[in-house]
């Protein structure tokens, strides 16, 4: 086995001392007034041989690792693929790496994970956080450690977080559908106390009470498996309300379950029932009617999640400290929930709706 090129082997090599390989690779030249001849030298010869720093000891010397941990609920998601990308390619551009890991909202999971990160010396964390993990959070506080909570957080911590307007964004769904006519609406949801399931839920409740309609509520266990079983229980609900004619789903997976479902009775979209996602997808804007949905600012989150942490690890602001932001949602306003239109008398059905575009207000 080929033996690891160290800093003394490149000393060596070009008979000068270990410090000034050291100064050159830490971009300290100007600093310790090494001359820009043996700075490209030095540089040339490390390309040549192939050398690469060994975080773990820079890090035993600098005290920082310049790595990043962060913990999502599931890094296939949709949502959280997108936010992972973006908040990594923002750390890049300010030298730190961005260690992932998916949750899948246990609260052991995530235990077992912090404490890899805590091993690997991570310089931060930031943190879509299962229920169940307060102390843990608080333990990372205790001891000085930089976190950013984004997407949900615990109000009785002191953490900076970052979200959306969770209520808003369902109430501004259920607004709209009722300004387009419909008004047995229903409600899908996890059966889950964080705080955007919540949130979207009494934006919800509050919308519905302010248009003098009747909530419909669906809570499914988040242990359930995310397929056949969210579909099962959301075909059970339509046919117990049969008189349902729009739905608004708290989740983009939830909203696949829901259209499968409605798939699956034959029912016709929007002229049946009408749908509107919380989290736009991609693919929302391929189905047939496309799918209108309520699109959190992925880029605008992600960003503001990378620029909090860099304030707590710049001393900027106190680690143990409380801040939340608070980003707006807009609503993408598609074919799946048009205005409705009533049956002409001479005829026993519907007539079909047009629309040429996609993003077309109601």
């Amino acid at each position: 086995m080929k033996k690891k090129i160290s800093i003394h082997d490149i000393a060596r090599q070009l008979e000068v001392s270990a410090a000034t390989v050291s100064y050159v690779l830490n971009g300290k030249s100007a600093e310790k007034r090494i001359s820009a001849g043996m700075e490209k030298k030095i540089l040339a010869y490390v390309e040549e041989c192939g050398y690469r720093p060994n975080r773990v000891a820079k890090s035993l010397r600098t005290g920082k690792s310049k790595i990043i941990g962060m913990l999502v609920e599931d890094i296939s998601d949709p949502f959280f693929s997108s936010i992972s990308r973006i908040v990594e390619a923002h750390a890049h551009q300010l030298d730190y790496k961005i260690f992932h890991a998916s949750t899948e909202n246990d609260a052991l999971i995530t235990r077992d994970l912090l404490q890899v990160f805590r091993d690997t010396q991570v310089d931060g964390y930031i943190i879509a956080p299962p229920p169940g993990i307060e102390k843990d959070i608080q333990a990372l506080l205790d001891d000085n450690l930089p976190v950013v909570l984004f997407d949900r957080f615990f109000p009785e911590l002191k953490t900076h977080n970052v979200v959306v307007d969770n209520r808003e964004g369902a109430s501004a769904a259920i607004q709209h559908l009722v300004s387009n006519g419909y008004s047995a609406i229903g409600f899908v949801t996890l059966d889950s106390e964080q705080t955007q399931m919540n949130d979207r839920l009494a934006g919800y409740d509050n919308a519905m009470l302010q248009a003098g309609l009747l909530p419909m509520v669906l809570k499914i266990p988040y242990e359930m498996e995310r397929e056949s079983l969210v579909m099962e229980k959301i075909d059970q609900f339509l046919a117990m309300n049969g008189q349902l004619d729009a739905m608004l789903f708290a989740t983009n997976y939830l909203a696949i379950g829901g259209l499968e479902a409605i798939h699956r009775r034959q029912l016709t979209i929007p002229h049946d029932i009408a749908v509107v996602g919380f989290d736009d997808n991609t693919h929302f804007s391929l189905f047939s009617p496309a799918v209108t949905a309520v699109a959190q600012p992925v880029e605008e989150m992600s960003k503001t999640v990378i620029e909090e942490l860099m304030k707590v690890l710049s001393g900027k602001v106190k680690t143990l400290s409380r801040e939340t932001i608070v980003l707006p949602t807009q609503l993408i306003i598609r074919q799946s929930s048009v205005s409705r239109v009533k049956k002409p008398a001479s005829s026993g059905k519907q007539t079909p709706v047009r629309t040429a575009s996609t993003g077309s207000a109601p």
